[in-house]
């Protein structure tokens, strides 16, 4: 490949979000409520972009449409040059809670996706060993979800959306759930898992020690209507470890985050 069409390559985003809205239908018939605003937002491919707000900004809604899950009301996105019309393979979504199928062993769970696709019997088992090692789960590859912790079973998910090898992997707050030490301990993990694979990552979290911790860049979301208010590039040195927790560097994005979302937060009425 010539450098000139390398470098074309890597100058397309690998998500192009372009002028996004999405309105919902109030049950009661009233004016319709609008969930995103103007959404223009590049991904480059192989980043880590965190996304965060408060309730109600609509992060998951973007995830959602990224995915294909949901369609835009206006706007388009764009994977790789190419309009998403639905879900694919190629982007893959790992949800908040528990989205193992429990009459399911790891093994099945993780192939799930590749017998979808009509991949062989015999590349769905390596394939699916070679993951439940990667995410320490080898020696429990024939245990059921019932029998693993939540910490378990959320790498199972994860496992089971690398197996399908995606360009783009769309996580809505898949540690939301766990215990703090479990959730840390995920976090790092996940950062592996991307150094070794280097997949281009969106993933909201309402957390902001965990967007720092994890991201390249933040976009902050605010809401009524949902937008992006700013975006921050985090100067984290990669590859992190517990140590760049207590690092002057996240101290100091970590601030700036708290002071942002309390700025973007919503008037209260003062109770009487």
């Amino acid at each position: 490949m010539s450098d000139a069409i390398e470098a074309a390559l890597q100058a397309t985003p690998a998500i192009e979000i372009k002028d996004v809205w999405r309105t919902f239908q109030r049950l009661d018939g009233s004016a319709p409520f609008t969930a995103l605003q103007d959404i223009r937002l590049d991904v480059r491919a192989g980043t880590f972009v965190a996304i965060i707000g408060g309730s109600g900004c609509g992060k998951s809604t973007l995830l959602r449409i990224i995915a294909g899950l949901v369609p835009p009301s206006r706007g388009t996105v764009l994977h790789e040059g190419k309009p998403v019309h639905g879900p694919h393979h190629s982007r893959g979504f790992v949800f908040q809670g528990d989205a193992v199928f429990p009459w399911l062993t790891v093994r099945r769970n993780i192939e799930f996706g590749l017998q979808c696709r009509g991949i062989p019997a015999a590349e769905r088992k390596r394939t699916a060993e070679t993951w439940a090692a990667a995410v320490g789960l080898a020696d429990f590859i024939e245990a059921f979800p019932k029998e693993l912790s939540g910490g378990m079973r959320k790498r199972v998910d994860l496992a089971r959306v690398y197996a399908n090898d995606p360009d783009v992997l769309l996580m809505d707050e898949p540690f939301g759930a766990l215990d703090a030490q479990t959730k840390e301990r995920m976090q790092v993990e996940l950062l592996g898992l991307w150094d070794r694979t280097r997949k281009t990552v969106l993933f909201v979290t309402h957390d902001v020690d965990e967007a720092v911790f994890l991201a390249d860049e933040i976009v902050v979301m605010a809401a009524r209507p949902g937008r992006i208010a700013e975006r921050i590039k985090v100067p984290l040195p990669r590859p992190r470890d517990e140590r760049s927790r207590v690092s002057d560097a996240f101290e100091e994005t970590r601030r700036r985050l708290r002071k942002l979302l309390e700025d973007l937060a919503p008037a209260t009425t003062p109770a009487r």
